[in-house]
C-alpha cells in the first residue's frame, strides 16, 4: 500500500500530450489510432510522428472498447448496502448512466477479496473498465490489469508502489487534525481515545496522522492505550469502548474513526452510564445521513461521498475513451459542528 498519494506523479505520455504535440484534437487522435474515421494523410502523419516522438501507447482495452462497442462499467465493492455505500452508488450509478454506461456490480464481501481468481465475475472480458474500492481485489490481480493496460481507477485508496492506476479519495489528515484541535482547544479534552479502521486502510492512516500531529501541536503525549482498533463498524467500536470502561481506561473524548463506528461508541457509552458529552465527548467522520439524527446528533467530519463516486466514474470514462485520468482526484472535506462534542450545535 503507497501512503503517499499525493507524491503521485504520471510517468507515460498521455493521449493529451499526443494531441498537443502534433497540433491536433483528442478526437483527431483518437481517430488515428482506432482507425474508426478517415482523417487527412498530412494530419495523420503528424499525429503518428508525435506518438513515435513521445513513446506513447495507447490504452489496449480503449482499442477494445472503441472496435466492440463495449459500453460497461464494472464495480467491485465489498457490499452495497449501509449509510456510507449508498450515497457512493448512487454518484457512481448517476455518472454511469449519463456517460451512456451499463453498471455492473460485484460485491467482494471483503474477506473474499484476497485473492485473485478466475472466477472473478468481473474482469477484462465484460467490461470496458472497472471501479475498484479499497481492498476489494488483491494487487496481483491489479499488477495483471496494469500490465494489460486495462482502465482501473481506484476508490479511496492509492496505486500500488510502481504502478499508475488513477485514485480517487478525500482529504483525511487535516480535517482530522481540525477535529482533534477542536476538542482540545474548545472543550478542553485532553485523554482523546482514537479508533482506527482495519489494518493497511488509509483513511484510517491519515486520519490518525491528523489525530498525533494535533496532539503534539498542543504538547499532548501521545498515548498508545487511547488508540485500538474500532474497525470502522459498530459492532468493533462497541466492543473496544465496552473493554476500556470495563477495565478502568480514563478518556474524555472518543474521535471515533468513522461515524459507523460513532454509533457503537455512543451505544456502549450509554450502557457503561457515561453521558454524551458531559462524561465524553464523541466524534465521527462521514456525516452520514444518520449522524445528524444520533441522541446527541454527532459532530463529524463532512465527506462527499456522492461526489466521489461521480468523479471516479468520470475519471474511469476518461480513461477509457481517451487513454488517460488524473493520477490523483482528493476531494476536500469540512468539518460539521454539532452536540456530540459539547457545542450547542446547529
Amino acid at each position: 500500500m503507497n501512503l503517499q498519494p499525493e507524491s503521485k506523479r504520471r510517468s507515460r505520455a498521455t493521449i493529451t500530450d499526443v494531441a498537443r504535440k502534433a497540433g491536433v484534437s483528442i478526437a483527431t487522435v483518437s481517430r488515428v489510432i482506432n482507425q474508426t474515421a478517415a482523417v487527412a494523410p498530412e494530419t495523420e502523419s503528424q499525429v503518428r510522428a508525435a506518438i513515435t516522438a513521445l513513446n506513447y501507447r495507447p490504452q489496449s482495452a480503449a482499442r477494445v472498447l472503441a472496435s466492440r462497442k463495449t459500453k460497461t462499467i464494472g464495480l467491485l465493492i465489498p457490499e452495497i448496502s449501509g449509510d456510507f455505500f449508498s450515497p457512493l452508488l448512487r454518484g457512481i450509478e448517476a455518472e454511469t448512466r449519463n456517460a451512456g454506461f451499463a453498471l455492473l456490480i460485484y460485491a467482494t464481501q471483503r474477506e473474499q477479496a484476497t485473492e485473485a481468481t478466475d472466477l472473478q465475475p468481473l474482469r477484462e472480458h465484460n467490461t470496458g473498465g472497472m471501479l475498484v474500492f479499497v481492498n476489494s481485489l488483491p494487487e496481483k490481480e491489479l499488477i495483471r490489469l496494469d500490465q494489460i493496460e486495462f482502465p482501473v481507477v481506484l476508490i479511496h485508496c492509492s496505486s500500488p508502489e510502481g504502478l499508475n492506476i488513477p485514485c480517487v479519495t478525500i482529504e483525511n489528515k487535516h480535517s482530522a487534525q481540525a477535529m482533534i484541535d477542536h476538542l482540545i482547544e474548545v472543550h478542553n479534552c485532553r485523554r482523546i481515545a482514537f479508533l482506527t479502521g482495519a489494518d493497511g486502510q488509509e483513511d484510517s492512516y491519515w486520519r490518525e496522522m491528523g489525530y498525533r500531529e494535533s496532539l503534539a501541536a498542543h504538547d499532548i503525549p501521545f498515548d498508545p492505550q487511547l488508540v485500538t482498533t474500532g474497525g470502522f463498524n459498530r459492532h468493533d467500536a462497541h466492543k473496544a469502548i465496552a473493554n476500556w470502561l470495563r477495565e478502568g481506561l480514563a478518556f474524555d473524548a472518543v474521535f471515533a474513526g468513522d461515524d459507523e463506528a460513532a454509533v457503537g461508541v455512543l451505544t456502549a457509552l450509554k450502557a457503561g452510564n457515561k453521558r454524551v458529552p458531559e462524561d465524553v465527548a464523541v466524534t465521527g467522520f462521514d456525516d452520514l445521513h444518520l449522524s445528524r439524527y444520533l441522541h446527541p446528533p454527532l459532530t463529524t467530519v463532512r465527506a462527499p461521498t456522492e461526489q466521489v463516486g461521480r468523479e471516479a466514474t468520470r475519471q474511469l470514462v476518461r480513461l477509457i475513451q481517451e487513454g488517460e485520468a488524473d493520477p490523483l482526484v482528493l476531494l476536500p472535506t469540512e468539518l460539521v459542528i454539532r452536540q456530540s462534542c459539547g457545542c450547542a450545535g446547529p
